[in-house]
């Protein structure tokens, strides 16, 4: 079932980016606490969880963006896409991107935008299949000066 995120599913969430994201700090300070209640705050920010078995098992975050051009019609941008490593290959993912992209389509986006860091043609197959295209866009990454994330 997906749905949107709710004050209790931070943990869930957090561990789940913890796969996505290995190499991130632990955040002791709060901080995580107080942006996560921002985002679940602000209209156009949708942090969504796709329940398994009673418990959070997939993640994604979309964001709805007002645009002025394409008769002022919002575009979607999707990101941290998530499922638990030891449920993946069981449709989850693509049932995940499938509501997503109906709630953007609801919402009345022209396009949805997805980037990926992965290199894995596995990971780029999947989004294909999920209805994402490379040949529309060129997507350009770039980072502050001593950022050294990949």
């Amino acid at each position: 079932m997906l749905r949107e995120a709710t004050a209790a599913d931070l943990h869930a969430i957090t561990r789940l980016y913890h796969q996505l994201n290995p190499d991130d700090p632990v955040l002791a300070d709060g901080s995580d606490h107080a942006v996560y209640r921002r985002i679940l705050d602000t209209p156009g920010l949708h942090l969504l969880v796709w329940e398994h078995a009673g418990a959070v098992a997939a993640t994604t975050y979309l964001n709805i963006i007002p645009n002025l051009s394409r008769s002022a019609s919002p575009y979607a941008v999707i990101e941290n896409v998530v499922v638990e490593e030891s449920l993946r290959g069981r449709g989850i993912g693509k049932r995940l991107m499938a509501g997503t992209l109906a709630a953007a389509w609801d919402a009345g986006c022209y396009k949805a935008m997805l980037a990926t860091g992965s290199r894995d043609p596995a990971t780029h197959g999947f989004y294909r299949s999920c209805g994402f295209s490379t040949d529309d866009k060129t997507s350009f990454v770039a980072r502050p000066p001593g950022d050294l994330r990949t």
